[in-house]
């Protein structure tokens, strides 16, 4: 599960410049977190249960140009939470969402997949704790997932603040949803559709335009 269209172009849209403290959950190779560090000074934590793919992150974090302001955690979030000092001004996640559906013979892809070591709820409850109160929680999920976790999230004083479709293509299926919450309840912003391929199975210029920063054939 090294690096995958959806989770590009959530790492590339989310507002990272500003921030001076940000936390990747389930952090994978480290592509979210390295993405982060490419558009700001922010230093970035980022966590990983997965013993190999926490390998990788912290060889691609260590060969980075931006190693000084990356740290890892190789172990679960609910280890994290027991130690961690720091509040965050934005968490990313693209965590794992399945919840009741058959699972892989790979342990390591239903790690990646499933929530059974990051429950929904296990999440939520450490934003509440370490967000700071003006900052800023992103996720990427598909939408079933999406409706369930803007539900829950009302529980532990998290609002929807925005919310952006992700299209497989021009007249495909809804694939994924980003969501943007936060400690201060108001009216959600709906924003326009982002699409990632034509029909002609071309990426769109709106995909292009915000991935150029990353993808070096754009």
């Amino acid at each position: 599960m090294k690096v995958c269209t959806d989770s590009c172009l959530f790492g590339a849209w989310v507002p990272v410049e500003q921030a001076q403290t940000i936390l990747d959950v389930g952090t994978g190779t480290g592509l979210l977190a390295l993405m982060a560090a490419q558009r700001s000074s922010a230093h970035i934590q980022a966590v990983e249960i997965d013993i190999i793919a926490a390998e990788q992150a912290h060889h691609n974090f260590t060969q980075s140009p931006w190693a000084d302001r990356l740290a890892l955690f190789s172990n679960s979030l609910q280890a994290f939470e027991q130690v961690n000092t720091v509040t965050f001004d934005i968490i990313i996640s693209n965590p794992p969402f399945y919840q009741a559906s058959q699972k892989s013979p790979d342990q390591a892809r239903n790690r990646a997949m499933h929530t059974m070591d990051l429950p929904f709820p296990d999440l939520l409850h450490f934003c509440q704790k370490f967000l700071n109160p003006s900052g800023s929680l992103y996720l990427l999920l598909p939408p079933h997932e999406a409706q369930v976790v803007t539900a829950l999230a009302a529980s532990y004083q998290l609002f929807l603040i925005q919310e952006l479709p992700v299209y497989t293509q021009e007249g495909g299926k809804l694939f994924r949803r980003i969501l943007r919450f936060g400690f201060h309840e108001q009216l959600p912003e709906y924003l326009s559709p982002i699409y990632i391929r034509t029909p002609e199975n071309n990426y769109t210029q709106a995909f292009e335009q915000i991935l150029q920063p990353y993808y070096l054939n754009f």
